[in-house]
């Protein structure tokens, strides 16, 4: 794992980004054409928010599960998701689920943090049944735009960001290439019709209550903030400063031409008969 840990938790953010992206999640889940009876497994399943969505869908007569291996992520899951749902705290090379156990896997932002993704993808393939689908969702496969009015303030800020991440980790370039690859990854893991789909998250000034304890809370402040100051030219960092700052009057939340994109990339594929 790259970095990750029982002890590690970051439930905010995770919830935050599911009440900010739930519509384009949603969407997404929906195009899976999941059926009643169907039994869904989230790998990675963090805060719990898509348990209860696919609860909706399976019905009385299918089943939910998720694991995690964060304690924190198990207990705030357990807390939002709906009762029939079965949580489990679990290493996903390690899960403690039968082979054959599942119709459908859904597994976001999660593979990223393997260092053998291929040996991932091949213990949740053991988990489905014969016909079954694995769905991978990744986040930033293209560039965020954050400051549409500053391209060059933009480019600098996540440079640094990844800059304090391969810091951080004590990571090489060549260690994060390689999620780009998630439709190779599939087919070398033997599944067969893959197809990748992306959906773009926009938001445009005035943003919602949950677009902006997102965009402040998870990015402006624990994602940048203070550490991206070694990285960054003084008046860079300056100016990010003040447009990360809700008490500056250049609040970039505030502007009206404050416009957001994100991707969000779905990557499908299935088992053999």
């Amino acid at each position: 794992m790259l970095g990750d840990t029982a002890a590690r938790d970051y439930s905010t953010k995770l919830r935050h980004f599911n009440a900010f992206a739930e519509p384009e999640l949603k969407r997404a889940i929906d195009a899976l054409n999941i059926h009643k009876g169907a039994r869904v497994l989230d790998v990675g399943c963090g805060t719990g928010e898509a348990l209860g969505w696919f609860t909706a869908l399976t019905g009385a007569t299918g089943l939910v599960a998720g694991i995690d291996l964060a304690t924190a992520h198990v207990q705030a899951a357990r807390t939002t998701a709906p009762a029939p749902a079965v949580i489990a705290q679990a290493d996903m090379l390690k899960p403690p689920f039968a082979p054959g156990s599942f119709d459908l896997i859904w597994c976001v932002n999660t593979i990223n943090h393997l260092r053998d993704r291929l040996a991932g993808i091949r213990t949740l393939v053991d988990l489905l049944q014969p016909g079954g689908r694995i769905a991978l969702g990744q986040g930033g496969f293209l560039p965020e735009m954050f400051f549409a009015w500053d391209a060059r303030l933009e480019r600098v800020t996540r440079e640094a960001d990844r800059a304090y991440y391969l810091d951080r980790y004590g990571l090489e370039e060549r260690d994060t290439t390689a999620v780009r690859g998630l439709v190779g990854l599939l087919r070398s893991a033997g599944l067969r019709d893959v197809h990748a789909r992306t959906l773009i998250i926009e938001r445009v000034a005035p943003l919602s209550r949950f677009d902006e304890d997102y965009l402040f809370q998870t990015v402006f402040r624990d994602t940048w903030g203070e550490r991206l100051r070694p990285y960054l030219a003084v008046e860079d960092y300056a100016e990010l400063a003040r447009l990360c700052d809700p008490q500056s009057p250049e609040f970039a939340l505030r502007r009206p031409d404050f416009h957001f994109l994100q991707t969000f990339t779905l990557i499908t594929g299935g088992k053999s008969l």
